[in-house]
């Protein structure tokens, strides 16, 4: 490259290899209870669960759960309100790992992006109710017109049986389960029952510890998966890989994904299996 042309390109390369891309400050978000039956549904609007990533925008970016910035191009945010929205970054259903894999770029890829949607779910707002904050959603988002951010449709719900009805129907189109939101709830971060997962299963997070190796047709491959619950337990987790998950295993220190059903009399979790690493958090 010339030199002239060369030190013409040089601050935006510096811009984008050293800006930052952590805040000082996580967002500060809801987050979901597991939804049981017996639970009062009266109040409570229910939406689908997106298999995408969780994305919090400040009125200027993208924020991740851990405080990193997400780096959306200019076009894509273009018109987007200048106030925070509450979200996921979506491709669409079963395409976590092509999302995740998009939207953690330092230098955003255009084509990629333009397969992407925001879709927004709450207005950050300690104020107002679910219900009020809804409503204004509606007209926010109806008023920014934009292609790329739409509203994630909330429907009331009944009684326990008509839930199960729709999180069947949901769950063989291809989706993951469904989330309630209470209507009189108000803006708080933490986990509490205001935001129920309701799923055919549970999932959770663990660390992997060790390979385990296989045995039979998964001789020299990886068996099962050694891993370590946030309490400092561990157990195994034998199932849910691909052979090529099993021939190039999720590394030490790695953070996954599982499914479970419940837990066992010592309170680990029933019938564990793999579903996914947990990448969701943008380059550094």
């Amino acid at each position: 490259m010339p030199f002239r042309l060369f030190s013409a390109a040089l601050p935006v390369l510096i811009s984008l290899l050293f800006s930052p891309v952590a805040v000082a400050k996580q967002p500060e978000l809801t987050l979901a209870n597991v939804y049981q039956k017996g639970m009062p549904l009266d109040g409570y609007w229910f939406s689908e669960k997106l298999d995408g990533v969780r994305a919090y925008w400040t009125g200027e970016r993208f924020l991740s759960r851990g405080g990193h910035e997400y780096r959306a191009p200019g076009w894509f945010t273009r018109g987007f309100p200048a106030r925070p929205l509450d979200g996921e970054l979506w491709m669409g259903r079963g395409r976590f790992a092509e999302l995740s894999g998009a939207v953690r770029q330092v230098v955003p890829d255009d084509n990629d992006w333009r397969r992407i949607r925001f879709m927004v779910f709450d207005l950050p707002d300690k104020e107002a109710t679910f219900d009020q904050r809804l409503a204004r959603l509606r007209v926010l988002i109806q008023e920014v017109e934009s292609p790329y951010m739409a509203l994630v449709d909330q429907q009331r719900a009944s009684t326990h049986e008509k839930l199960m009805q729709r999180l069947d129907k949901i769950v063989d189109g291809g989706a993951e389960g469904l989330m309630l939101k209470l209507g009189s709830s108000h803006y708080r971060s933490g986990r509490s029952d205001d935001l129920l997962k309701v799923k055919q299963y549970q999932d959770a997070e663990a660390v992997v510890v060790h390979h385990l190796p296989g045995k039979g047709k998964y001789e020299g491959l990886m068996g099962s998966l050694l891993v370590e619950l946030d309490d400092g337990r561990r157990f195994r987790i034998g199932t849910g890989f691909s052979d090529s998950e099993r021939a190039s295993p999720p590394r030490p220190g790695t953070t996954i994904t599982f499914k479970h059903y419940g837990l066992t009399a010592t309170g680990l979790p029933r019938f564990a299996s793999f579903l996914r690493i947990r990448n969701d958090e943008p380059a550094r």
